[in-house]
């Protein structure tokens, strides 16, 4: 997912990700790496990556593989100190917005840590998905 991938690698270090939404279907599903449950919705998802934008330094993709509208953005970054090596699966619908955005990280002391950290940043994240949610 080109433009997705462009926006992440033009904005991630600075902690904001400013027009993501804008890549999200109204009915996307977020699956987090540390979340039994998915996260539907536009707002919750863009309020969530804003939060991983906060938690995440030294972000970079190394690898990309696409498959029609499927794709598989392989990353390394860093929580803390701790090294995190992980995949962002994404599936775009017709109109090329995502749909299904799901996380997967590794090792388990990267789970750990991206755990704690954004457990650290949930109240924040929720009060932004429905600050969202409220100027649509």
């Amino acid at each position: 997912m080109k433009a997705f991938r462009e926006l992440v690698e033009a904005q991630i270090a600075t902690g904001e990700m400013s027009g993501v939404e804008e890549l999200l279907a109204d009915d996307v599903v977020f699956r987090s790496p540390v979340a039994f449950k998915p996260y539907p919705g536009k707002a919750i998802t863009a309020a969530i990556l804003q939060g991983v934008s906060r938690v995440f330094s030294d972000f970079r993709y190394v690898n990309e593989i696409e498959d029609g509208r499927h794709s598989a953005l392989v990353f390394e970054t860093k929580v803390g100190d701790t090294s995190v090596h992980g995949c962002d699966f994404i599936t775009t619908n017709d109109d090329g917005l995502i749909t299904e955005f799901t996380v997967m990280v590794r090792p388990l002391s990267a789970a750990n840590a991206l755990a704690e950290a954004m457990g650290a940043q949930f109240d924040r994240i929720q009060a932004e998905a429905v600050a969202m949610e409220e100027t649509r």
